[in-house]
């Protein structure tokens, strides 16, 4: 497993909040805690605050996704999931939340509301061609592999 060292700064305010944790020894993503509380309602969009920011190395990106037992109990996920933070960002990470759900939801200071996985990224150039080589896709796009189909090489 591979290790990096990121710079990481406590928000004033957020000095008694955990930082960005692994919950298990093998998991991808660090939780994330809500710096401020909040009430969502059904069909709201909040920015929390997370009471940090950090300064990636460049070639990686932090990336922000919901955390499943929001999701999944109460409908509480991630509006742009996954969200970017770019390497160059130094302000205070903060998530958008919304309330897919049917219930108003309580997001409390401290409560974990997102997860974080850093990795890397590559930034490409263009290859502008008159033709891009075949496949055995082709231009098959969206539902070209459905029920019914004999698709395959």
């Amino acid at each position: 497993m591979t290790s990096l060292s990121i710079p990481i700064v406590r928000m004033p305010g957020a000095e008694d909040l955990p930082l960005p944790t692994y919950m298990t020894a093998l998991a991808a993503g660090m939780d994330i805690p809500a710096a401020e509380s909040r009430i969502l309602e059904p069909g709201d969009i909040a920015l929390i605050a997370a009471g940090f920011s950090m300064a990636l190395p460049p070639g990686f990106e932090a990336q922000i996704r919901p955390r499943s037992g929001l999701a999944i109990r109460h409908g509480v996920t991630v509006v742009n999931a996954p969200g970017t933070i770019d390497a160059d960002y130094r302000g205070e990470v903060k998530v958008g939340l919304i309330n897919l759900g049917r219930k108003t939801v309580e997001i409390l200071r401290g409560d974990r509301i997102a997860q974080m996985i850093i990795g890397p990224v590559s930034q490409i150039r263009w290859q502008e061609v008159d033709r891009l080589e075949a496949t055995v896709r082709g231009e098959g796009g969206f539902g070209h592999t459905g029920k019914g189909e004999a698709k395959g090489p």
